[in-house]
């Protein structure tokens, strides 16, 4: 059983994440792991975690969609967790795919806030409302999870509705994102650390994935320590690219100047498409087909395959307005498609949509039984 645990604790982990172009929705751990009624079990799993973000894919019909999740430190002790679980959440946080916090105060709504995403969670959030305005006036943006008859389900606080709605990104957040910044604290995971310029900066900092400072003290802060940040630069221009599979968005990740990302087949290193492919595709999508780079402020698609990549400008239908490239580039303007095979497309994540059903593969798929009988009512 332990083993069974593990390996859905690491399914779940593929699901975190503190990046602003990834994460779809924000959840308070400490609260997550305390639905009890979600499986009928102890008062705190760690494995709750994963019916929420099943049910957040669900419902955005968004394989592998990624949640922002807020951490009060005292989860990494809680004696209610598992040994196994309290070590998993350190290493979470030790990683940065978790932001652990001294005090959670109304960090899960800041973040939403900024970044113009839903929340999951039962809190009604009643004294904070004229704060956060949405709260109460964009029905979607606070989804409660509770049980439903496969796991749990995401029901809509205000206004009703079963789909998490995304809204607009606070103008200030955007200003903030727009720069790096850096923690003066050597053990900070999401800013850097210690002292030095900006190039010392690992290349996924520098690229993208720090989260949003917090803004409550007036001026950019790390949530974590509490200590202001240093302004270490403009941040390098990226773009997020979401990959699109039989109607369904499988895959979201992020190019960056110096982080080129090829998405095919199979790719030694890159976006694998494989899972998700009819025999004919994989026989005729490359291992690796298509390479995605920034140039500049825009994204270049760059055909690397053994058949050709097509390009379906402003993402037409229309037989005739398709192009191919034949180890050629391009640089894609808003709503273009990269079309590796009929069905399997690329294009840039704030326009591309899922347009059917989920049918996927639940992070709990190796859960004990105990946990799993919640799945088969």
């Amino acid at each position: 059983m332990r083993f069974e645990v593990s390996k859905v604790l690491d399914a779940i982990e593929q699901r975190l994440t503190t990046d602003p172009a990834l994460a779809r929705a924000v959840v308070d751990l400490a609260e997550v792991v305390r639905y009890a009624d979600l499986d009928g079990g102890r008062p705190a799993s760690l494995l709750r975690l994963g019916l929420v973000v099943d049910a957040l894919a669900t419902q955005l019909a968004e394989d592998n969609a990624a949640v922002y999740a807020v951490v009060h430190r005292g989860l990494l002790s809680d004696a209610d967790l598992t040994s196994n679980e309290r070590m998993v959440v350190r290493r979470w946080a030790d990683d940065g795919l978790v932001e652990v916090l001294p005090t959670v105060g109304d960090r899960v709504l800041e973040v939403a806030d900024l970044l113009g995403l839903p929340v999951l969670s039962r809190m009604r959030f009643e004294g904070v409302r004229e704060r956060y305005g949405w709260l109460a006036g964009q029905a979607g943006r606070l989804m409660a999870p509770v049980p439903g008859k496969t796991g749990a389900t995401l029901v809509a606080q205000v206004g009703g509705g079963a789909v998490p709605a995304i809204g607009a990104p606070d103008p200030v957040g955007a200003k903030v994102l727009a720069r790096l910044w850096r923690c003066p604290e050597g053990n900070c995971a999401n800013f850097g650390g210690g002292g030095g310029a900006f190039a010392d900066l690992a290349p996924e900092r520098r690229a993208g994935g720090q989260p949003p400072p917090t803004l409550h003290t007036g001026s950019p802060t790390c949530p974590r320590h509490g200590t202001p940040l240093t302004d270490v630069g403009a941040r390098p221009p990226s773009e997020a690219l979401a990959v699109r599979v039989g109607g369904v968005i499988r895959r979201r990740f992020v190019v960056a100047e110096d982080t080129p990302v090829v998405v095919g087949r199979a790719p030694e290193k890159g976006i694998m498409l494989g899972q998700w492919l009819s025999e004919e595709a994989r026989r005729w999508i490359s291992r690796s087909h298509v390479r995605f780079e920034m140039r500049g402020g825009d994204v270049v698609a760059q055909d690397v395959s053994t058949n050709g990549t097509g390009v379906r400008p402003g993402g037409s239908m229309d037989e005739a307005e398709r192009m191919t490239l034949k180890r050629q580039s391009r640089v894609l303007s808003p709503g273009d498609l990269i079309e590796l095979y009929p069905g399997v497309h690329v294009g840039k994540a704030r326009t591309l949509i899922s347009a059917a059903p989920l049918t996927a593969v639940s992070v709990m798929a190796e859960a004990p039984t105990l946990s799993m009988r919640i799945l088969e009512r």
